[in-house]
């Protein structure tokens, strides 16, 4: 019998009223062939359209190897990934949603046999295809190429194919510590400030494999494929605010989030009025004492 101390890699699923797709993301986790044992965490938020019968089936099906942490109530994104991560046992953790799913048997052994190997990095991506609900590709990179992601690269927008169903990173406090930080509950791509707090914290940094093994969902129902341009700039501003507040970094990192800043959200501040919030954000950026 495999005990929590042998899980080599804990398979953390969010979801929220995926029925129409978790079935699939949960035969993606257990398709995967490994040399290792593996556990999978799924956290249902108290779906209404039936997605937590489909989980039920599953769990009752393969119960020494998927693990619920369901609540009695909705608790929202943020909670219930920390919730899971609380309830994952293993040395590293693979992230999926309910809506995305894995396509590749060997993803795992890939991504673990990689961070075996190399203590530099603490997170293993790999890219990815981005479809809609009638399984067109909408975009996949016909080339892909080995990349690197540094802290530095995170925190002025370099994420490229680093979607949360590639990440597998090193289930270590360091990383982890970033669910109990007081403004986690305000950030809206939990995804993308935990690759930035992790090469943070650790120094490390993030490898992207040159495959495509999972597929990115565009639905309705989606937390960000869907969300409107206007909201969804309005969350990437307000991000970018928590950033550059509670992050370290110097001189150089200083200038090109200036420039990120100048470039891509100063107008739509603007345009809408918001001229003490823009004033905010540069007074902010020129302070020298805010660079450390």
């Amino acid at each position: 019998m495999v005990t929590k101390n042998d899980v080599i890699v804990s398979v953390c699923c969010i979801t929220y009223n995926h029925k129409q797709f978790i079935a699939q993301s949960i035969e993606g986790f257990l398709m995967q062939k490994t040399n290792f044992p593996f556990e999978i965490v799924i956290g249902d938020d108290c779906s209404t359209d039936g997605a937590a019968d489909v989980i039920k089936e599953y769990k009752e099906k393969y119960p020494d190897k998927i693990k619920l942490t369901s609540g009695n109530k909705n608790v929202g994104a943020h909670e219930n990934m920390r919730n899971i991560v609380e309830a994952c046992v293993g040395k590293y953790i693979a992230l999926c949603d309910g809506d995305d799913f894995w396509t590749d048997p060997y993803k795992l052994q890939k991504q673990v046999d990689f961070l075996e190997q190399n203590p530099g990095y603490v997170i293993c991506c790999h890219y990815t295809r981005v479809i809609d609900t009638d399984y067109n590709t909408l975009h996949v990179d016909p080339n892909p190429v080995p990349l690197v992601h540094t802290y530095h690269d995170l925190l002025t927008g370099k994420q490229t194919e680093t979607k949360t169903a590639t990440v597998v990173y090193r289930n270590i406090p360091e990383v982890n510590q970033v669910f109990y930080k007081p403004w986690y509950f305000n950030v809206f791509a939990v995804d993308k400030l935990l690759k930035i707090f992790a090469t943070y914290s650790t120094g490390l940094k993030i490898y992207v494999m040159p495959e495509v093994m999972s597929c990115y969902r565009n639905h309705v129902g989606g937390i960000w494929s869907m969300v409107k341009t206007d909201a969804r700039k309005e969350m990437v501003i307000s991000d970018f605010n928590l950033i550059i507040r509670h992050f370290s970094y110097k001189w150089p990192q200083k200038r090109k989030l200036l420039l990120l800043y100048l470039k891509r959200d100063i107008l739509f501040e603007l345009r809408r009025f918001r001229i003490r919030k823009a004033y905010n954000t540069l007074k902010y950026l020129f302070n020298p004492l805010s660079a450390s």
